[in-house]
């Protein structure tokens, strides 16, 4: 009956959609769709895998518990990582420091803001080994986020182990490697496209023949789904993201089955609990399905194994305790749908950094459902739910037809230059913040159910980086005075002549660098002098913002005001938004760049990874009437004190500015001594900044005029 059921209604779609597919050329993916339904006769561990990779599941082998974390000094770290294997966490997942991200050591002045912050700073093999200092590496699985200065970093652990007298055949984890994703979305990248993708290719070479316990890409949709995609956005493109390592890995010599197994995936899990499910069931149809292509014999080769974190996104700054709640539910979908491993978001992420406190609770979510929900006693809960299995088919159907509009485009590295699936998330996180703005979309203690801003009762976890600078470029210079430099530059050559070459493995010589003890600076920048470094611009959507408040009294009164400012100044009201610093996060910046635009104003855009200087100079250059500062990363007490002072060395001192982003309440005085009129906490309705805005700049006129000014 199920299986009729199932039947009935979604696949007459399917099979007119198929025939109307078979006239053209490019069939194969489409002829996948018609054959969606058939994984209800599978079973758990038997391919598709869509009812979970394992036949016994958590009743054999539960979850990992993993805590993503990482901050101040490697002292701190290890002194964190090791708490948290003390109190049940079962794997470590490592969050690096955004100047180690961008391949810069800690004395480079681009990251003076950065180091130390939203991560852990590694400059050298000294770090990383006191990073893990009591750590079982043979033990223990290692999870590293690192994707831009992946082969040092990599290059490190492989070099600390042998430290601990670790065989790196023993070692276990996962390095993320999953450059791709980093120019869709989260924008930590250091090279252009197809460097980076070599770079990634010998990395999943050397795993293969010399570290077979560690899985050499995570391929990631977690950054996607916190980007704005939908699911079906996040299971198209990251299976695609997959597809193009598989080909890269053949290219390169690699048989499939070589390296295919050792590939993961890493979603992000939001508030909609059963599409998640049904995310993790498609997206394990989709990769089995996908791999046939490839034509591998060893059965792992089809199985897609998952790690998932729960979203950052839907956390809240005006209710912080509801994210108790938020993060709980994410984390049952997650465990429903099968991830191998998890990763629990802190309750007050949305006002800094994770306190030792929140993170505590995160870990205990899963150790509450992994030990008192009975959620391990079932291999697999909602297989043959009408409506899982019918949401599942839906998703999959979705993701497929994207998957094959990048296929038909040559692929994602083709797409990506192109910028199809960039404009597809920009779009879809736009209109999804213009239906949470309108209350379409409904968010508990944010649009609905609100009252007055609670506050946590536990201090908030603040890191001043300037003592954490110094200390890293104090033992910085010690390892440079120790090491032999003769050495050190001929390990360098030989990584920047392989760049050019291509005849070695470039781990391989990053590992012989990482001996002789160059740095991850020097290490990156061996890299850039051949292929250099990646830019890209900033850009938003138009539109969506203008058509949803048609009729909302609020566009009248931000019309009112930007009418009274036009008579006044014979302009359209300007803003440059920018982001200061090696947070390359932009979902916020562009929605609030599209509906400033959609509501009258001009809106220019500075380039990411800015440094205040350069962003005080751009205000000059664009001539515009305010500035709007997008932080996210908890640098924004040293990069706002930078700006201003470089706005005050070039006569902007007056200028009206603003910062949007992760912002603790105590930091607020702070900012505004320096001079920054509002503040923007994550959630603010766009249409309410931009009357607030268009207001203070007409007041400010007024000031300066002494002229009448009429009130919105």
């Amino acid at each position: 009956m199920i299986r009729k059921a199932f039947q009935r209604t979604p696949f007459s779609k399917i099979e007119r959609l198929y025939k109307q597919e078979l006239h053209q050329e490019e069939t194969s993916f489409f002829y996948r769709e018609s054959e969606a339904c058939l994984h209800l006769e599978s079973y758990p561990g038997n391919r598709p895998f869509v009812r979970g990779p394992y036949p016994t599941m958590y009743k054999k082998k539960p979850w990992t518990i993993r805590q993503y974390g990482g901050f101040s000094t490697v002292a701190d770290s290890n002194r964190f990582y090791r708490e948290c294997l003390k109190d049940g966490q079962t794997g470590l997942s490592i969050a690096f420091d955004l100047a180690t991200h961008r391949g810069y050591d800690s004395d480079h002045p681009a990251v003076v803001s950065d180091v130390g912050k939203a991560g852990v700073a590694i400059d050298t093999v000294e770090d990383m080994i006191e990073l893990f200092a009591g750590i079982p590496l043979d033990q223990i699985s290692v999870s590293m986020t690192m994707n831009g200065a992946v082969l040092p970093i990599m290059a490190f652990f492989i070099v600390a182990a042998e430290k601990y007298g670790v065989d790196k055949k023993k070692l276990k984890g996962t390095i993320q490697n999953d450059i791709l994703k980093e120019y869709l979305v989260r924008n930590t990248y250091i090279y252009p496209p197809k460097a980076s993708m070599d770079i990634s290719t010998n990395i999943m070479s050397y795993l293969a023949h010399h570290v077979p316990f560690f899985n050499s890409v995570s391929v990631s949709g977690y950054h996607m789904q916190e980007a704005g995609a939908p699911a079906e956005l996040e299971l198209a493109y990251t299976i695609c993201n997959g597809m193009e390592y598989v080909k890269a890995g053949i290219g390169a010599g690699l048989n499939v089955d070589q390296f295919a197994p050792r590939l993961s995936f890493f979603w992000g899990i939001g508030m909609n609990f059963f599409e998640e499910i049904a995310k993790l069931r498609a997206a394990r149809l989709l990769w089995s399905n996908v791999m046939e292509r490839f034509q591998p014999t060893n059965e792992h080769s089809f199985r897609l194994r998952a790690h998932s974190q729960t979203s950052g996104w839907s956390l809240t700054a005006q209710a912080p305790y509801n994210n108790l709640v938020r993060t709980t539910i994410e984390a049952m979908a997650a465990v429903i749908g099968h991830t191998q491993s998890l990763h629990t978001n802190a309750y007050d992420e949305a006002l800094a950094l994770p306190s030792r406190y929140s993170a505590k609770l995160a870990r205990q979510t899963q150790q509450f459902l992994l030990d008192e929900t009975g959620l391990t006693d079932v291999i697999d809960p909602f297989g043959g739910s009408y409506y899982v299995e019918s949401l599942t088919t839906q998703l999959y159907n979705k993701a497929w037809k994207h998957i094959s509009e990048i296929e038909r485009n040559g692929g994602m590295v083709k797409a990506i230059l192109t910028g199809i699936p960039q404009k597809k998330i920009a779009l879809a996180a736009t209109e999804r913040q213009a239906a949470i703005d309108t209350k379409q979309e409904a968010i508990i203690g944010l649009n609905k159910h609100t009252s007055h801003r609670e506050r946590t009762d536990e201090k908030l976890l603040y890191l001043g980086n300037k003592h954490i600078r110094e200390r890293q470029m104090m033992k910085l210079a010690a390892v440079k005075k120790g090491r032999d430099d003769q050495v050190v530059q001929a390990r360098l050559a030989a990584i920047t002549n392989e760049m050019k070459q291509k005849r070695n493995n470039l781990l391989e010589l990053a590992v012989e660098a990482a001996r002789a003890r160059a740095t991850l600076g020097e290490i990156s920048n061996a890299l850039e002098q051949v292929v250099g470094r990646h830019t890209d611009t900033l850009s938003y959507v138009r539109g969506i913002y203008k058509m949803e408040w048609m009729y909302k009294h609020e566009r009248e009164q931000v019309e009112t005001e930007i009418k009274n400012y036009k008579e006044r100044v014979g302009k359209k009201p300007s803003i440059l938004l920018t982001k200061l610093g090696q947070d390359g996060h932009d979902r916020g910046i562009k929605v609030i760049a599209a509906g400033f635009a959609d509501f009258g104003f001009d809106v220019r855009m500075g380039q990411l990874f800015q440094t205040p200087q350069e962003a005080a100079q751009l205000c000059v250059g664009e001539n515009v009437d305010c500035v709007g500062v997008s932080t996210l990363a908890g640098g924004h007490r040293e990069l706002i004190q930078q700006f201003v002072h470089h706005l005050n060395k070039i006569g902007k001192k007056d200028m009206l500015m603003i910062v949007g982003g992760v912002i603790p309440d105590e930091d607020v005085p702070y900012l505004n001594k320096l001079g920054v009129t509002t503040i923007f906490h994550p959630g603010t309705v766009v249409i309410e900044a931009v009357l607030e805005v268009i207001h203070k700049l007409n007041e400010q006129i007024r000031v300066e005029k002494g002229a009448s000014y009429k009130e919105g």
